[in-house]
């Protein structure tokens, strides 16, 4: 008769049959919690509410804290047998030493996870492999009422038991799940598919209820034949690592993150144990740190699994930070950072960047890496994309400078790879590069909320490593993957410019409050090394070496990938913002201190010095004290403010400047802007150039509310088509300030009120829109829009370092997906002859389609965070026309003029200190091409005075130099 026919469907029963016998409860535990609001330290454990436990009752709510009891013995039925504890309290849970030391991570079951990938959850401990009955179980672990992800999960006891393993149910399990599974992925007519079900199937006529040994053991044999038949020379090799990909913050505050840590760091150690080619790898000096400080114990034991080579240190940056907001001295910090901790603790130098959940790349990236000795990326996120899939998985990514990086993505498309049959399958079936290389990443493990590979990642990996049918795995570090991999790099594609990723662009405008004060912080940072270099340099002030990285390092925190994108909790930016305001008032107050002793000696007496970080000459009005001041300050260097209007001077008496609200006209003797009834623009006229600016039938800055429906990732791509509401103008007045004169125009939309004013300044081009929003709204997106009359097919970005041009047509799926991009200081449209630019001080989210200039200016999600900027924001963008293009009108020096201001300080009573001399104004330091940008000043760590991080702007000039060193000259100070 015929063979029987054999599903794969058939099977899965046997599966869920063995999974269910591998552990037998034998006794349950004794379990009390001391339950906190907080997490406190092992010595107080005994500190919190007391609660007696029983499985099924309730011991906390979300974000609450427990230490754990766990006591009891193992029963005398257990001799001769392999022993554990299933024990699951529906929250995280780390088992500690008798030092409070972490020895164990564990995970509640039932925690949210893409099921596709597997089970998160981590239940057990292992006591014996051979009991001898009577053991005393005497156990403390610290939980957290929360899933892997934040979320609340009952928050009562689920189990806490004695159990017995049945080791050979176990090993037979996992033998049948690997082949099941390559079978599934084979192809439907090989006889290699036939033979592995045929013995799978032979193996379920020989599996009764009570699982007799004898029976298991014949099982074993028959499904080892199959696990023995391995494969021939293999096309694809997969690198496989162990991984746990975790959040410093997101659905969970940062001190969560710090336990999270231990425990997953915990349980690698203890798997290290178990499995001797497991190799491990996890990112984010800031978190080894972490786990440096809190946990010494822990961190020495991972420090000698380094050194052993089986646990990896990844990623050059100090956290996985967002690629897209932080600027050029950010990135650069995360890199410093990153790798001279992992140089410093554990001798090893970072090679590649480890970013696999960034929400998009700068074009910048492959310049700062290779300047930085970085010569690999890794990441996944591409994957992600809508509408348009990322070419290639290996591939050499160039920069904006023409700098390449050779770039992997794992296949697989994920970081949290089950490290299964078909992950392997996957991988080879999916790999767009296959045909030129041999070699792929593989990560595998539980990541985001942490807790890294499980027993069953490594059980499969086992049985793996050639196994017919699937190409081969090997556990290594992605240092020598990617060593691997670097040999085939003339072969690979080039991708230049930025890796986009077409979804989560709300992340650009998202939490605007953390947007404005990293903005805040880094330019502040960048002014407080300039005044820091002068002041030790001219008295010898102390420079706050120690103060500024102390500072940097918490800043780079704040630019996790979901913390400055605006996609954790509410709870995150609670802590974060008032984390920013003591960092700000901090910079400032040391900003202040030595500027004030450089004004000092540079006025030799009672006198106002203006200072200016920027390296070129400034002329610009200033209100000293209520009086304005024409000042003219040389290039890094500083100027006394002699005044040359009082305080009581009119509008008049600067040139034409005028403002008037019957007329809903303001101008100077540049630019005159007309508005609307409804306090839109319906001209701005360049005067000098005798050019209107807003495109015919246009209004400009008609500011907008749209329907926004998404999260504090994303938002719908058509938001436009379903039409918008404008702010009804409540209210215009006039007002004249000394050199500046405009139009406040107060709004109202909703519950919301906006006030904005619009400023023009004598002598000046630039038209200023001084915004403050009390944002009340839910769901809504507020954006204002210029239309101008230039026409050009790209638009030139301002990103870190550079300049990036994007398409102003959707001729493309690649253009249409790119309809929100982001730009820092500015974004101008330009012809040959005349452009304009959109500038802003704290703003990302752009659109430019068409001659219609677009900036994202709030938006109020309500997921993470049901209450994401709900609440008074101020901030300025400014439009500014000129003639010739961006390059011509050094665009890039009004971006920076309007985020770094002049700082204006008062010397005070000279107090016995004389100047070396009552100099009108000097300069520091002084360079020779108009498009150079001086983006730091740092203390060098050996003799000269200042180093001067110089990156070139925007497309003309010299090469762009790094850390170029400059001696200093007889006065001690940069030349």
């Amino acid at each position: 008769m015929p063979y029987e026919t054999v599903k794969p469907n058939q099977l899965k029963p046997m599966l869920d049959f063995l999974k269910e016998n591998i552990y037998r409860p034998i006794a349950e535990l004794k379990v009390t919690a001391w339950v906190t609001p907080e997490p406190v330290p092992y010595a107080e454990r005994m500190s919190g509410r007391k609660v007696e436990l029983k499985s099924g009752e309730r011991w906390g709510e979300l974000w609450d804290c427990a230490w754990f009891h766990f006591q009891g013995t193992v029963p005398d039925e257990a001799a001769g047998s392999k022993t554990v504890l299933l024990i699951d309290v529906n929250g995280e849970l780390c088992l500690v030493d008798d030092e409070g030391s972490p020895v164990q991570g564990l995970t509640n079951v039932n925690s949210e996870f893409d099921l596709s990938l597997g089970l998160p959850g981590k239940r057990v401990v292992h006591i014996s492999d051979a009991a001898s009955g009577g053991e005393t179980i005497d156990l403390w672990g610290d939980a957290g009422c929360n899933d892997l992800f934040g979320r609340y999960r009952s928050g009562t006891l689920k189990e806490a038991c004695v159990a017995i393993c049945r080791e050979d149910v176990r090993r037979l399990y996992y033998d049948a799940e690997v082949l099941l599974e390559t079978a599934e992925w084979l192809p439907e007519r090989s006889a290699r598919r036939e033979r592995i079900l045929r013995a799978l199937y032979d193996v379920s006529l020989l599996l009764t209820p009570d699982l007799p040994e004898e029976a298991v053991g014949r099982a074993l044999a028959l499904l080892g034949e199959q696990l023995a038949k391995r494969g021939g020379d293999p096309v694809l090799t997969i690198s496989a690592i162990g991984h746990a990909h975790i959040d410093l913050a997101w659905l969970w505050p940062i001190r969560e993150t710090i336990r999270k840590g231990a425990r997953t760091f915990a349980t690698a150690l203890r798997m290290m144990e178990r499995y001797p080619d497991y190799v491990f790898g996890a990112s984010q000096p800031q978190l080894y740190d972490w786990i440096k400080q809190r946990y010494p114990k822990l961190y020495e034991q991972i420090r000698e699994r380094i050194k052993e080579g089986r646990w990896e240190p990844q990623g050059a940056m100090w956290v996985e930070s967002d690629t897209n907001v932080p600027g050029g001295e950010s990135l650069v910090r995360q890199i410093l950072y990153g790798k001279r901790f992992f140089m410093k603790e554990f001798g090893q130098e970072m090679k590649s960047l480890w970013m696999p959940d960034v929400f998009g790349y700068t074009a910048s990236l492959p310049q700062i890496l290779k300047k930085s000795n970085v010569d690999y990326m890794m990441t996944q996120k591409l994957s992600w994309s809508i509408y348009n899939r990322h070419p290639h998985h290996t591939f050499m990514w160039e920069g904006i400078d023409g700098s390449r990086v050779l770039t992997h993505m794992p296949p697989e498309d994920t970081y949290n790879s089950p490290a299964a049959p078909r992950s392997i399958a996957k991988a080879e079936a999916q790999y767009l590069d296959k045909g030129v290389s041999e070699h792929c990443l593989m990560l595998f493990g539980i990541g985001d909320g942490g807790g890294g590979p499980g027993e069953e990642h490594l059980e499969r990996l086992a049985r793996e490593k050639n196994l017919l049918g699937l190409s081969p795995v090997m556990q290594e570090t992605s240092a020598a993957f990617f060593e691997k991999l670097k040999a085939g790099q003339d072969r690979y594609q080039v991708w230049r410019g930025e890796l986009y990723l077409e979804r989560h662009q709300g992340t650009l405008t998202t939490q605007a409050r953390n947007k404005w004060y990293n903005r805040r912080l880094e330019k502040a940072l960048r002014e407080l090394e300039f005044a820091a270099v002068l002041a030790q340099a001219v008295s010898g002030m102390p420079y706050p070496a120690a103060e500024l990285e102390e500072i940097w390092k918490e800043v780079l925190l704040y630019q996790f990938h979901d913390i400055l994108p605006g996609s954790s909790i509410k709870r995150v930016y609670d802590e974060s913002l008032a984390r920013y305001a003591l960092l700000a008032e901090r910079v400032e107050s040391l900003i202040a201190e030595r500027y004030g002793e450089l004004a000092k000696r540079a006025a030799g007496g009672d006198r106002t010095i203006v200072f200016n970080s920027l390296p070129w000459e400034r002329d610009e009005w200033l209100n000293i004290d209520g009086r304005w001041t024409k000042v003219r300050v040389p290039s890094m260097g500083y100027a006394g403010a002699d005044g040359l209007l009082g305080g009581d001077g009119q509008p008049e008496a600067i040139g034409s400047l005028r403002a008037s609200a019957e007329e809903r006209r303001i101008e100077n003797e540049l630019l005159a802007v007309v508005f609307d009834a409804d306090g839109s623009i319906v001209s701005i006229f360049d005067k000098e150039n005798g050019r209107e600016v807003v495109s015919a039938g246009e209004r400009a800055n008609a500011l907008r509310i749209y329907n926004d429906n998404g999260d504090a990732w994303d938002f719908r791509q058509d938001y436009r088509q379903q039409g918008s509401a404008a702010p009804e103008l409540a209210e215009t007045e006039a007002f004249a300030d000394g050199p500046s004169a405009g139009l406040i125009h107060r709004y109202r939309f909703g519950q919301s009120a906006i006030t904005q004013k619009v400023v023009l300044t004598a002598g000046s081009r630039r038209i200023d829109f001084v915004t403050n929003v009390d944002w009340k709204e839910s769901g809504k997106m507020l954006r204002t829009s210029f239309p101008v009359d230039v026409r050009s097919d790209s638009v030139a970005c301002e990103i870190q370092f550079g300049h990036l041009k994007r398409q102003t047509h959707r001729n493309t799926s690649w253009d249409y997906a790119r309809d929100e991009i982001c730009a820092h200081h500015w974004i101008d449209l330009s012809a040959p002859d005349y452009g304009v630019a959109l500038l802003n001080d704290s703003k990302y989210g752009h659109r430019a389609e068409g001659n219609t200039l677009d900036l994202n200016l709030l938006r109020s999600p309500s997921y993470p965070d049901p209450e994401a900027d709900r609440v008074e924001h101020t901030f300025t963008y400014s439009l500014y026309p000129h003639k010739g293009d961006y390059v011509q009108a050094e665009v890039y020096k009004r971006g920076y003029e309007l985020n770094v201001p002049l700082r204006a300080i008062s010397a005070g009573p000279a107090d016995g200190v004389v100047g070396e001399a009552v100099l009108p104004s000097r300069s520091f330091l002084r360079i020779d091409h108009p498009h150079i940008m001086i983006e730091a000043v740092k203390k060098p760590r050996m003799t000269t005075i200042g180093s001067f991080v110089c990156m070139k702007r925007p497309a003309r000039g010299p090469k762009p130099s790094f850390g170029r060193t400059l001696r200093s000259n007889r006065h001690g100070l940069p030349t």
